[in-house]
């Protein structure tokens, strides 16, 4: 049951990779050392909490048009980590995300909309949003809205955070096993956390 749970946490991650470059918009990438994507499932004997150890991100943004920005995640669905092998081997299966035939989970938005009345901040801190997308898990494709908040951007030294929580249902992504005397909620808590900054010039 954990196993499943923690299998359609990854597929709730905001996978974001394939976005339309936004004309205009400057590029970011993300902090691996200050990023990260967990989710929770809630189970009969214990709750399976989790993360990904491989994905990336690319962020189009302007702080000063941040309805223009583009989000995109892609997310290596082996990399599903909890700690356990075995239960991450079968979270690897095919009873749950079948990373031999799907090996990617991905986010694309379509919208990221500020919500509120906008402050005088200059470092834009606790700004919230909403970022609607399209998730894709096992070759299911599903739209979601995920309440977020732009934590901080410091312009000076182009880079801020954003963060957010929401909830899938797993068996939307066929991703619906249940371990017998074991049972995992449909529901899954999926958290995403990410500090982005301009990419270094190598």
């Amino acid at each position: 049951m954990i196993r499943s749970a923690c299998l359609t946490a990854v597929l709730t991650l905001p996978v974001l990779a394939g976005v339309a470059p936004a004309q205009g918009l400057t590029a970011y990438v993300r902090d691996p050392g200050h990023s990260q994507v967990t989710f929770v499932a809630n189970a009969r004997l214990i709750d399976a909490q989790g993360f990904w150890d491989a994905w990336t991100a690319d962020i189009r943004f302007d702080p000063d048009a941040i309805e223009k920005t583009t989000l995109g995640i892609s997310i290596e669905s082996k990399s599903v980590n909890t700690h356990v092998e075995m239960r991450d081997n079968d979270l690897r299966s095919q009873r749950f995300f079948d990373v031999d035939h799907f090996p990617t989970i991905t986010f694309v938005s379509k919208s990221v909309n500020p919500t509120g009345a906008k402050g005088s901040d200059p470092m834009m801190s606790n700004t919230h949003l909403l970022i609607t997308g399209d998730i894709t898990i096992k070759g299911v494709t599903k739209t979601v809205t995920a309440p977020a908040t732009l934590v901080f951007f410091d312009r000076q030294r182009s880079t801020g955070r954003v963060k957010g929580t929401f909830t899938l249902l797993r068996k939307d992504y066929d991703v619906g096993y249940d371990p017998p005397g074991n049972p995992i909620e449909n529901e899954v808590a999926v958290n995403f956390d990410v500090t982005f900054n301009l990419p270094r010039k190598r």
